[in-house]
């Protein structure tokens, strides 16, 4: 029976940057490129926040007008940014996007100085980021949030990640590998094993995963993350079915066919956002699996990572309308 008293609420914790999205080309050449902001955590966060999810980003950011913009649009999706705190003198990152004509997208980065990468790395800011962090049902990070991360910063993150599940809260995790933010293979499959086993959901994307682990196929992959104690695993494999491991069985749930796909930045995340948000208002896992799916479809028709909340309408729950969030 589901506690109506309780909101569960869920922080999505990582980076978000300034984006540069391809919008037309103009005679000559020259590309006309949109500005706006994205980043995977917060990318999930945001559309989590449209189905009607209680939630809150935790990041590092400037003091320039960026990151200040970067607020405001948290602050009007119905994010709490309580826990974000500004570095004077410092900007984000940024990343620009080049799509191929089917829609895949390649990303060129610019982030080396970016505040974000200094999370849990200052003894004094640790506590009261963590305090902040004790007041939630579930914590939400990507590979991407670790890779960006000092060494000793990221073990302070998973000792509060194992604190933080024994105290009954339950941690999502996507791998997202990004070979390019981390000094080898080796060292990214050390610290993707270390985030897996504080996980309880991993939403992984089985492309990451070859790339990653080497992975021939599905059932090799499934079968190595099988090591871990994990409650929900669900591996996302791009227009093939969703596999889903839960409650000790397999299910494979079709992805349905989307036309006119323009730009696929952003689809995971907001797969993942559909999945988080039908499982926190109390959908079964493969119902949320279809919900994930139809948030992914409605992002990958428009360019960029966030798409405008007027053309985002894929309800999480299975009326086709955000359900409100309790604890089951």
């Amino acid at each position: 029976m589901r506690n109506k008293e309780k909101i569960v609420k869920i922080a999505a914790v990582g980076e978000v940057m300034v984006e540069l999205a391809p919008q037309k080309v103009q005679s000559g050449g020259a590309t006309l490129m949109a500005q706006s902001f994205a980043g995977d955590t917060y990318n999930t966060a945001v559309y989590m926040a449209r189905n009607g999810v209680e939630v809150g980003y935790v990041t590092l950011l400037g003091d320039d007008l960026f990151s200040e913009q970067m607020l405001e649009q948290m602050r009007l999706e119905g994010i709490d940014t309580s826990a974000i705190v500004r570095r004077p003198g410092r900007c984000p990152g940024l990343y620009a996007i080049q799509n191929s004509a089917d829609g895949e997208r390649q990303f060129t980065y610019w982030r080396g100085e970016s505040p974000a990468r200094e999370l849990f790395a200052e003894a004094d800011a640790r506590a009261p980021l963590q305090s902040y962090l004790q007041g939630m049902d579930y914590l939400y990070l990507s590979g991407i949030t670790a890779a960006i991360m000092a060494p000793q910063a990221r073990e302070h993150l998973l000792a509060f990640l194992a604190e933080f599940r024994r105290g009954g809260g339950r941690v999502a995790f996507d791998s997202n590998y990004r070979p390019r933010l981390w000094h080898s293979r080796d060292e990214a499959r050390q610290v993707v094993a270390a985030f897996l086993e504080q996980t309880d959901i991993a939403l992984l994307t089985f492309e990451d995963e070859q790339a990653l682990w080497g992975d021939r196929n599905a059932g090799r992959c499934l079968e190595r993350n099988g090591r871990y104690r994990l409650a929900e695993l669900v591996l996302k494999r791009g227009a093939d079915s969703v596999l889903l491991h839960y409650d000790g069985e397999l299910s494979a749930i079709a992805v349905p066919p989307v036309s006119e796909i323009v730009d696929t930045t952003g689809a995971g995340d907001a797969f993942n956002a559909g999945y988080l948000a039908a499982r926190l208002q109390g959908e079964e896992p493969e119902s949320a699996v279809s919900a994930g799916n139809r948030c992914a479809a409605a992002v990958i028709r428009h360019r960029g990572a966030i798409i405008p909340a007027a053309q985002y309408a894929c309800g999480v729950s299975s009326g086709g309308q955000p359900a409100r969030l309790v604890r089951a």
